[in-house]
């Protein structure tokens, strides 16, 4: 009787400990609509791959421009054909996925003029993107998560406007915020924003940047990730090139070393949220291959 109370003791032990250990659920985030060729965003979504899809990019905004919305071959905002991503949309979120409209982007032309300027681009991405209304939304009736911001261009101010504005509009509806800053830290571009301590997910691009990427070791990429995670945000993910092509000055990490060499010394981190991988058309196999340890 005596060992069987016992056992029942250890049992509930060993069910307290578990149910009362933070839950860090992780996941793999990836960019859509830079390649025609790279498949539909609903295949995306079916591969089972993927937690998060952001769809890239709102290319031109702000400082009095129309805003603009490039998909590359997949559809043409000006005609009205990307509207038909809406059931793509849907489809994804239905399966638990997260849709971002991701703005800016390495080529784009956008920028910031002031905080007032930042108030009429958030909403117009409410208006147009997410759960406002417009006769007008380039992607039709479907309600993205949120916005992230790949800034990479420009200067640092009115991107915490920004920030906060969309912020605003969760009393009405969540909206997610996403940041992808360059490893070197803190980013020239998001600091500032990243610092309202509003953004729910931070994908660092641990690559096209020598000082803080991995080159045959994970060093510096380490110590990058380990000053990335004192961040305000609620999870942060390691950004990778899905494949050498990615990223002409590096940062590629074959599959096996990423998932027994990397992985496990980041996932320690009560802040990893994942891997964010650049993009979908260059993905040929590598989330496959990594999910299991992310």
């Amino acid at each position: 009787m005596a060992f069987c109370t016992q056992a029942v003791i250890l049992i509930l032990s060993v069910l307290i400990v578990s149910w009362c250990k933070p839950s860090y659920g992780a996941g793999i985030a990836i960019y859509w609509g830079q390649n025609g060729n790279e498949g539909t965003l609903a295949a995306t979504c079916n591969s089972g791959n993927y937690q998060f899809v952001n769809v890239a990019f709102l290319s031109a905004f702000g400082n009095g421009q129309t805003p603009v919305l490039n998909l590359a071959g997949h559809c043409n905002p000006s005609a009205n054909t990307c509207t038909g991503l809406s059931a793509d949309i849907k489809a994804c979120q239905g399966k638990g996925i997260k849709v971002l409209l991701s703005i800016g982007g390495a080529s784009g032309a956008y920028s910031l003029s002031s905080a007032d300027d930042a108030r009429q681009v958030a909403n117009y991405i409410w208006n147009n993107f997410l759960g406002g209304q417009s006769s007008s939304r380039p992607l039709g009736d479907a309600i993205l998560d949120g916005v992230d911001f790949d800034i990479e261009a420009g200067s640092g101010q009115f991107w915490d406007d920004l920030a906060r504005e969309l912020n605003r509009f969760s009393q009405q509806k969540k909206v997610y915020l996403a940041a992808a800053p360059q490893c070197p830290f803190p980013d020239a571009h998001l600091d500032t924003a990243i610092k309202t301590g509003l953004f729910d997910y931070v994908w660092v691009q641990f690559y096209n940047n020598p000082p803080c990427q991995y080159s045959g070791n994970a060093n510096n990429l380490l110590s990058a990730w380990n000053q990335w995670t004192t961040v305000q945000a609620n999870q942060v993910f390691l950004g990778l090139p899905a494949a050498p092509a990615a990223a002409p000055s590096g940062g590629f990490i074959p599959a096996d070393v990423l998932t027994s060499q990397v992985l496990p010394s980041i996932k320690n981190s009560p802040k990893y949220g994942g891997v964010m991988l650049w993009n979908k058309q260059f993905d040929n196999g590598y989330s496959a291959a990594i999910k299991g340890s992310v």
